[in-house]
C-alpha cells in the first residue's frame, strides 16, 4: 500500500515548501532564490520558486497555534445564522438589478435568484466585512457598499454558471433544469452576459476605483480558469500545480477578491486586505477540493448534479490525481479526456481502490488550517470566530 501523503507531509521538512505554495503563503513574493523540490511518494518532483515570507504588523494579532484537526465550538453561532439578516431580501435586491422590460429575458435572468441558493459567497463577504469593521473599530456596523459587494459576488457566481452549464452541456444546476436546456444555448448566453453586466454596472456605482479594479480581476480569473479547465497538461509533473491554479480561477478568486473589497472599503492597511483576501483564497480552494471528493463520494440527490459528473466531462480532480501515483494507468486516461470507452468507469474504480480521496480531504485541511492562520489576526469578534467555525463547515458538507 502506498504510503499516505499525509505522514509525508508530516515526515518531511522539504514538505513545507508544497504546502506554503499551496496555501498561498508566498503568493507575492518575487525572489529569484533557488527552487524548493519537494519529491512525495516517490513521485515526480515539483519545484516551486516561490520562498515564503512573512511581515508582521503591530496593530494585527498574533496567530494561535493552529491544530492538526479543526475542533467545533458549539458555542459559536451558525454562519448563516448570524449573515442571515443582512442578507435578508438579497436575491429581490438582485431581481431589481436585473429589471427589464422584456419577459423573456427577464424570466430567463430570474431563473437562479429564486432565494433557495445556499448564498455561500454572500455570506463569506458579510461575515468578514463585519470583521473586519470590528478590527476597525467601526462597531461591525455593515455598509452598504460592502452588502452591494456581497450582492454582486453572488451575481458574477450565477453568471459563470449559466456559462458554465452551456460549455458542459449541462443538463441539470441546483437541482432542476438549466437555463440552456429550458431556454437553449443562444439565450442562456446571452443572459449570462446581462446578468455580469448588471453586477458590473452596481459594482460602478460604488465609486471606489480600488474595489473595481480588485473585482474586475475576478472576471479576468473566470475566463483563464475556463480556458485552463479546457486543456490538459502532458507533463505528469505540471498537473497539480495546474489543477489547483484553475481552482483558484474558477473558484477562489471570487471569494479571495470579494472579501478584499470588503476590507478595502472600511481599512487602508495592506495586511488588512491582505487577510481578506488569504481567508477567501484558502476557503475557496478548500471548498471546490471538497467538492471534488463529493463527485466520488456523494450521490446526485445530494449533490444537485450527476456524480462522477467530472469524470464525464474529461476533468481529472484532486482524487484522480493522487490516484495517479498508485495506478499510472490513468495518465493515458487524463490525457485522453477519458474519452474512449470504459474510462470513465475504469477511473472510478482506480480512485476508489486508492486514496486519492483521503489525500485530497487532506489538502482541503490544510487550507483551512491556513485560513484560520490568516483571519486569526484580526481583532476578535463574533464574525472572526464564525467565519474560523465555518472551516469545518466547508469540510463536513455533504453536498
Amino acid at each position: 500500500m502506498a504510503v499516505p501523503w499525509s505522514r509525508c507531509w508530516r515526515s518531511s521538512s522539504r514538505a513545507a515548501g508544497l504546502l506554503d505554495w499551496c496555501c498561498g503563503l508566498s503568493r507575492r513574493t518575487e525572489s529569484s532564490t533557488a527552487a524548493t523540490q519537494v519529491l512525495f511518494r516517490q513521485g515526480p518532483v515539483y519545484n516551486f520558486n516561490k520562498p515564503m515570507t512573512r511581515h508582521r504588523n503591530r496593530c494585527l494579532y498574533t496567530t494561535p497555534r493552529v491544530c492538526c484537526s479543526i475542533c467545533s465550538d458549539t458555542k459559536l453561532k451558525d454562519p448563516f445564522s448570524l449573515a442571515q439578516k443582512d442578507l435578508q431580501n438579497l436575491y429581490e435586491d438582485i431581481k431589481k438589478q436585473l429589471l427589464v422590460s422584456k419577459e423573456e429575458l427577464k424570466a430567463l435572468c430570474d431563473y437562479y435568484f429564486d432565494g433557495k441558493g445556499k448564498s455561500f459567497r454572500p455570506m463569506i463577504v458579510i461575515l468578514m466585512a463585519r470583521a473586519c469593521n470590528v478590527h476597525s473599530n467601526k462597531e461591525g456596523v455593515l455598509l452598504p457598499a460592502q452588502r452591494s459587494i456581497a450582492m454582486i459576488s453572488e451575481m458574477i457566481h450565477t453568471a459563470s454558471l449559466v456559462h458554465d452549464d452551456v460549455i458542459d452541456e449541462s443538463d441539470t444546476r441546483r437541482g432542476k433544469n438549466t437555463i440552456n436546456q429550458v431556454w437553449g444555448e443562444r439565450k442562456a448566453i446571452l443572459a449570462g452576459d446581462f446578468i455580469l453586466s448588471a453586477a458590473s454596472m452596481a459594482l460602478a456605482r460604488i465609486g471606489n476605483t480600488t474595489v473595481v479594479s480588485v473585482l474586475s480581476q475576478v472576471i479576468e480569473d473566470l475566463v483563464r480558469g475556463e480556458f485552463m479547465q479546457l486543456g490538459s497538461k502532458e507533463n505528469e509533473n505540471e498537473r497539480f500545480k495546474h489543477y489547483l491554479e484553475k481552482t483558484f480561477k474558477k473558484t477562489a478568486s471570487l471569494i479571495a477578491n470579494s472579501c478584499k473589497a470588503v476590507s478595502i472599503l472600511v481599512n487602508s492597511d495592506p495586511e488588512v486586505h491582505e487577510i481578506a483576501y488569504q481567508y477567501g483564497r484558502n476557503v475557496g480552494i478548500a471548498f471546490q477540493l471538497v467538492d471534488d471528493i463529493l463527485d466520488f463520494t456523494s450521490s446526485a440527490n445530494r449533490l444537485g448534479k450527476p456524480s462522477a459528473a467530472d469524470l464525464k466531462l474529461g476533468l481529472a480532480t484532486g482524487p484522480v490525481l493522487f490516484a495517479c501515483q498508485q495506478f499510472p494507468e490513468l495518465h493515458a486516461m487524463i490525457m485522453r479526456r477519458f474519452s474512449s470507452d470504459g474510462d470513465v468507469d475504469q477511473a472510478w474504480q482506480y480512485v476508489l481502490k486508492s486514496d486519492g480521496v483521503e489525500q485530497t480531504n487532506y489538502l482541503a485541511h490544510h487550507y483551512c488550517q491556513e485560513a484560520i492562520r490568516q483571519i486569526s489576526r484580526l481583532r476578535p469578534s463574533t464574525e472572526r470566530d464564525t467565519l474560523i467555525r465555518l472551516t469545518e463547515l466547508v469540510l463536513r458538507r455533504d453536498k
